[in-house]
């Protein structure tokens, strides 16, 4: 039976805070262990946004209006409701109201406690409230902080928004004893030391947003970091499985969206690492094995994607010359391997296919090894496919994308089905490559991702690591990253009036670590190349010049 995949329902947050001797500290409440969501665990204030909560009244409010809301929430309309919402589900679960009469008064606690009892009772809703004792919600002084969305696989979910406030001052905190039982006011450094210590149940989002309220020295300094935001994110964590056992995933992570693609409904069960010999079942059409050679320039190791059918399969990158893979892939692959696609002649992603092929008898095709160092020199491809090639195997088909700059022999392969590119070392996961000249040419990388933009792209399979997702957007980072750090390199030798490549090296990339200057080094000089083919820098007696020779 295929799992139901829930819509979120639209909630709100309030994260009351106020300054203590020690430092700000953080309302939080917990939830009765009987509840039907997150029972027992410790929480901000907060619910579901009600339909009375839409009502056009709000947008009297002093000092925000539903439009103001809405853009700041990136909502086309009803944003307001939000920030409705956080003050009234503070007020039902904690008795803190934000909110005043027109000259600045709030009830007092013996008032609020009776308002919040005939609430409890059903007899007087908010609106109402706020209406016959002309309370006007401090709307205003709420500051958006961050966007949760529960993940996929949980029987009920919320897409809530999180708002920072200072908590009202001389009103007194109480639990419900229906949604809550216990409150507690703690830094929330302390409130993180007792969720590890198991003293209190939390759930991620509360976690993670108190860890981001921590090392602020005042709630004006909270409020101010929240209302200097530029963008909140949505954030869904996924669920996964790990050597470790369940881990959360957050966007920022390498194998989010693997596992967003591989487990949509959230059931917990896909891997989020990546472990050499284990198979992954990326589509019915895909499957990836990955070699046993971790390092520093190959990430959790080399990618060998299996392409096509039971009745036919082309592997894409056999890996290097390691017998247990080798091993693995004719296990996977069989009778069935057909072709053996490679997408450039380095060390680690071209030697196997010469044992492969003895092994099963299938056609080679790539392109041969340059005359330069770290090149698989024993690689004879049986054919040398053409650019735009469309390659049949198994119901699958592959065009060829002629991709230099990495390597001037550098290929992708674009399942045409999926929208799927295989891009070898093109483009890599969670790092830039390496451009190494002679081979390496930076010109060459520039253009060959900008013509990537040109292609129906969904995914990217890239020889070291997990699939990335949204691959324009992955593209326009790498070119903008790059012409950044050229645009650097311009900066400091205009600055240094002339200098030798390596005077350049540690101002240039001074924001990568000793152990891997060396290797940047390479790339600095191939930035350097590409600047002096453009006429924009110029090499005299190996000082590097602005401007041209």
């Amino acid at each position: 039976m295929t799992p139901t995949l829930l819509i979120p329902r639209p909630a709100a947050t309030l994260i009351l805070a106020r300054d203590g001797d020690q430092g700000p500290e953080i309302f939080m409440m917990q939830r009765t262990l009987k509840a039907n969501f997150v029972a027992g665990a410790y929480v901000f204030p907060g619910g579901a946004v009600d339909p009375g909560d839409h009502d056009p009244c709000w947008s009297d409010c002093a000092g925000l209006d539903d439009g103001q809301a809405s853009r700041i929430l990136g909502l086309e309309s009803g944003g307001l409701a939000y920030w409705v919402a956080a003050v009234r589900e503070c007020f039902e679960e904690s008795g803190l109201l934000l909110a005043a009469d027109v000259a600045g008064n709030t009830p007092g606690a013996a008032e609020l406690a009776a308002l919040r009892a005939r609430s409890a009772a059903g007899e007087l809703d908010f609106n109402t409230l706020c209406r016959e004792r002309g309370l006007f919600p401090a709307l205003s002084s709420l500051r958006y902080f961050s966007h949760w969305i529960t993940p996929p696989g949980l029987p009920r979910r919320f897409d809530t928004r999180f708002f920072l406030a200072a908590a009202p001052a001389e009103q007194i905190a109480a639990a419900d004893q229906v949604e809550t039982i216990a409150h507690a006011w703690l830094r929330p450094e302390d409130a993180l030391a007792r969720q590890q210590r198991g003293e209190m149940e939390m759930v991620f989002a509360t976690i993670q947003t108190l860890k981001a309220l921590s090392g602020f020295g005042s709630v004006e300094a909270m409020l101010a970091h929240a209302h200097a935001q530029e963008a909140v994110p949505a954030l869904m964590p996924r669920v996964s499985t790990g050597s470790k056992g369940r881990r959360m995933l957050l966007p920022a992570d390498r194998a989010y969206a693997e596992v967003g693609k591989l487990d949509p409904f959230g059931e917990g069960q896909t891997w989020s690492e990546i472990v050499p010999g284990k198979p992954v079942r990326l589509s019915e059409r895909v499957l990836r094995l990955t070699a046993p050679n971790p390092g520093y320039m190959t990430g959790p190791g080399t990618n060998s994607y299996l392409v096509g059918d039971a009745s036919a399969l082309a592997v894409i990158d056999p890996g290097p010359d390691d017998a247990a893979h080798i091993e693995a892939l004719l296990r996977e692959g069989g009778a069935a391997l057909r072709l053996i696609l490679t997408t450039h002649t380095h060390l680690d992603h071209s030697p196997a296919a010469r044992r492969l092929k003895e092994a099963t008898g299938a056609e080679v095709l790539g392109m041969p090894a340059p005359p330069h160092a770290r090149q698989d020199q024993a690689y004879t491809p049986d054919r040398v496919p053409a650019h735009g090639e469309r390659i049949a195997i198994g119901g699958a088909t592959l065009r060829v994308v002629h991709t230099p700059g990495h390597a001037s022999n550098h290929l992708c392969y674009l399942l045409e089905e999926e929208r799927m590119l295989f891009t070898g070392d093109h483009i890599m996961q969670g790092s830039t490559v390496v451009i190494n000249p002679p081979d390496g040419n930076m010109q060459a990388y520039f253009a060959s991702l900008q013509s990537l933009l040109e292609e129906d792209l969904e995914w990217l399979a890239p020889g070291h690591g997990f699939l990335i997702d949204q691959p324009h957007r992955a593209v326009r980072r790498l070119l903008a990253h790059r012409q950044s750090r050229e645009d650097k390199v311009l900066r400091v030798l205009r600055e240094a009036g002339a200098a030798t490549t390596q005077a350049l090296l540690p101002r240039v990339y001074d924001d990568v670590p000793a152990e891997r200057l060396a290797m940047a080094e390479r790339s600095l000089l191939a930035h350097l190349e590409k600047l002096a083919a453009e006429g924009r820098v110029s090499l005299d007696n190996g000082a590097w010049r602005a401007g041209g020779g």
